[in-house]
C-alpha cells in the first residue's frame, strides 16, 4: 500500500489516501513501455518532407552537350542529381509513418506508465472536479493552490464540457477522460491529477 496526496475539490490537502499500487501490476515493464512510446511517437510524425525526381524538375530535357569529342563526361540531362538545380537522389517523399502494437501491450503499458507515477509520487488525487461554467481562472486558482506548477495530465471519468472548456487555455495541463489515457500521455506529463472516481475506474475491473 502506498499514500497519495488527497486533496477536497476545493483544493485543500486532506488525509493520504491509501492506495494498493499493484492494481495496475507489480513491477514497471520497462521494455514494453518503450515499445509503447516508440510507437506514439511514430503516430506523431507529419510524414511530409517531400522531394522532386527527375521527371517531376522543371528544365530543359536537351542533351547539355554532345556525346563525343568534348573530353568530359557524357551527360544526358541538367536534371539529375549530380547537377546544381538537379532532381534528387532517393530523396524522401511523403509516408505514413504510425504502426500499431497488440491491444493488450498497449493496455499493459498504460498500466505501467501509471505504476511508474505512482512509484515516483507524482500522482495526486482530488475529491471531484466541478464547473458550472467555463471558468479558466477558477481552475488556475485550484491548481496553483494544490502547488502543481509543471505539465500536468488531469483525469476524469466522465465528459464534462464546461471542465474541457476551462482547462483547455492552460499551458502544459490537458484534461482527458480515463477511458482515453495512454501510455505516452502518463509519461510525457510531470504530474498526474485524479478524480477519486477516476482512480476508481482506472484501478477497477473494468480498468486500463
Amino acid at each position: 500500500m502506498i499514500e497519495l496526496p488527497y486533496y477536497n475539490k476545493d483544493g485543500e490537502a486532506e488525509e493520504p489516501l491509501k492506495f494498493d499500487e499493484t492494481a495496475f501490476g507489480t513491477k514497471v515493464r520497462k521494455r514494453l513501455l518503450r515499445d509503447a512510446v516508440l510507437m506514439y511517437e511514430a503516430a506523431r510524425r507529419q510524414g511530409s518532407a517531400s522531394t522532386k525526381t527527375r521527371s517531376q524538375v522543371s528544365g530543359t530535357g536537351a542533351k547539355p552537350f554532345r556525346q563525343k569529342g568534348t573530353g568530359r563526361a557524357r551527360q544526358g540531362t541538367r536534371r539529375a542529381p549530380h547537377h546544381r538545380g538537379g532532381s534528387v537522389a532517393w530523396g524522401p517523399k511523403p509516408r505514413d509513418f504510425s504502426y500499431s502494437i497488440p491491444v493488450r501491450a498497449r493496455r499493459e503499458a498504460l498500466k505501467s506508465a501509471l505504476l511508474t507515477k505512482l512509484l515516483d509520487g507524482q500522482t495526486m488525487v482530488i475529491e471531484k472536479l466541478e464547473a458550472g461554467e467555463p471558468k479558466t481562472s477558477k481552475v488556475a486558482h485550484l491548481l496553483d493552490k494544490m502547488e502543481i506548477n509543471g505539465s500536468c495530465l488531469v483525469g476524469i471519468k466522465g465528459h464534462d464540457v464546461n471542465l474541457v472548456k476551462s482547462f483547455r487555455n492552460l499551458a502544459r495541463v490537458k484534461l482527458e477522460e480515463v477511458r482515453n489515457f495512454n501510455a505516452y500521455d502518463v509519461l510525457r506529463n510531470k504530474i498526474l491529477l485524479l478524480t477519486r472516481e477516476a482512480l476508481d475506474a482506472l484501478s477497477g475491473p473494468a480498468g486500463p
